[in-house]
C-alpha cells in the first residue's frame, strides 16, 4: 500500500543517472542543492545491502518562505526532498511529498493556493526533465489517488 501524500514516478533511466539529471535540473533552475545522501553506501558501511536508494535536498528562499509565512511548521518538510531508489526488479523509481497533502498537513489556507500551485508545478517539471517520464495530472498518482489527508 502506497505511502499517503507521496507522488511516485517511473525513471527511464538507472538510479545514477536520474539523481545526476535531477541536480543538474535543479541547477539550471537556481535551486539549491543542500545534501545528497547515498542511503545505499551507508546502509553498506553498517554491513547491510540496500538497491540503490539516494536522497537529494534542495531549495529555494523564494519560493519556501511563502509557506512558512502562512504555517511555520511546514518548515519540518523543508528544504524539500526527493528519493531516487531502484526497486527488486531494477526498476528505478522517484519519489516525494506532495505538495498539497503538505498543505493540508501544514493547515495552509486559500492565501498560500497560489504558492502551493507553483510548487506543484515546479516539482512536476523538475521530475519531468529528470525521469523523460510525463508527470501524471495534479489528481492522479502513479501509485493510485493521492490522499490529501495527513
Amino acid at each position: 500500500m502506497p505511502a499517503r501524500g507521496l507522488i511516485t514516478i517511473k525513471s527511464d533511466y538507472g538510479p545514477e543517472v536520474t539523481m545526476n539529471r535531477l541536480e543538474a535540473e535543479l541547477s539550471a533552475k537556481g535551486m539549491t542543492v543542500f545534501a545528497r545522501v547515498d542511503h545505499a553506501a551507508g546502509a553498506e558501511a553498517a554491513g547491510l545491502s540496500l538497491h540503490p536508494t539516494e536522497l537529494i535536498v534542495f531549495g529555494n528562499a523564494r519560493g519556501g518562505t511563502p509557506l512558512m509565512q502562512a504555517a511555520r511548521t511546514i518548515g519540518v518538510d523543508l528544504p524539500i526532498r526527493m528519493l531516487v531508489w531502484e526497486d527488486a526488479s531494477r526498476d528505478t523509481w522517484l519519489t516525494y511529498n506532495d505538495p498539497k497533502w503538505l498543505a493540508t498537513r501544514h493547515g495552509l489556507g486559500r492565501d498560500a493556493a497560489a504558492a502551493v500551485n507553483a510548487l506543484a508545478s515546479a516539482l512536476r517539471a523538475l521530475v519531468a526533465a529528470a525521469t523523460a517520464s510525463t508527470a501524471p495530472p495534479a489528481d492522479q498518482r502513479a501509485n493510485g489517488q493521492s490522499d490529501p489527508e495527513p
